[in-house]
């Protein structure tokens, strides 16, 4: 089956492109409200798209009237957000925060979800992520209903027990993030495999790692 993007409706597409581009990791996002209080909301177009600069990306469509939702209208102002990830511990909250609520709601205390004061900028982060990212905007893309957010990374902090003994890797036994398929559907990356490139491939490569990289492997 063939389908015109440039003919289709959006949700149609919506619908292909979620159904396929998938599992896509959950960004539970926290921003400072005008009034002071947490604002929380889960996010399934986001990514990590660089290490250096150390780059996240969001992608926020408008309310079903056209009005630009909690998160965005706070980015813009404050200029910074926190991503959080989410495992099973907090997945139930997640969905909670993902209720249209009115302005004035605390989302995180709504969902009975601890927070912390950030510390490189002005916003909280959940206590119990696996891992927070504390983010100021690069830019930011505006498309008719849409705003594509480019955030780089200045803070993580990483639950103690998500890391092993040397602080380098996470322990796959503890961080077990879910990531969203479609409509309702989730998968949790609890069945990890290691799948490595054959040992000949290095005299295949057309260049050489550099040293620093050939330390991080």
């Amino acid at each position: 089956m063939d389908f015109d993007f440039t003919q289709l409706p959006p949700e149609d597409r919506y619908r292909l492109l979620t159904n396929f581009v998938g599992p896509r990791p959950i960004a539970l996002v926290t921003t400072r409200s005008e009034e002071g209080h947490s604002n929380a909301a889960p996010m399934s177009f986001f990514n990590v798209f660089s290490q250096d600069p150390p780059i996240v990306i969001l992608g926020i469509q408008t309310r079903g009237d056209g009005e630009e939702k909690d998160t965005l209208v706070n980015i813009r102002r404050t200029q910074e957000f926190c991503v959080n990830m989410v495992d099973m511990e907090i997945a139930d909250a997640m969905i909670l925060c993902g209720v249209n609520f009115s302005r004035d709601v605390d989302e995180p205390k709504f969902a009975g979800l601890d927070t912390e004061a950030c510390r490189q900028i002005d916003a909280s982060y959940l206590l119990r992520t696996p891992c927070a990212m504390e983010c100021r905007v690069e830019r930011i893309i505006d498309f008719p209903r849409r705003a594509i957010v480019l955030g780089e990374v200045v803070e993580m902090t990483v639950r103690n027990d998500c890391l092993d003994p040397q602080g380098r890797y996470v322990d796959a036994q503890v961080y077990q993030p879910i990531a969203r398929l479609h409509a309702d559907n989730y998968i949790i990356a609890d069945q990890q495999f290691e799948l490595k490139k054959p040992d000949e491939a290095a005299s295949w490569e057309a260049a050489q790692l550099s040293p620093r990289q050939e330390k991080a492997k």
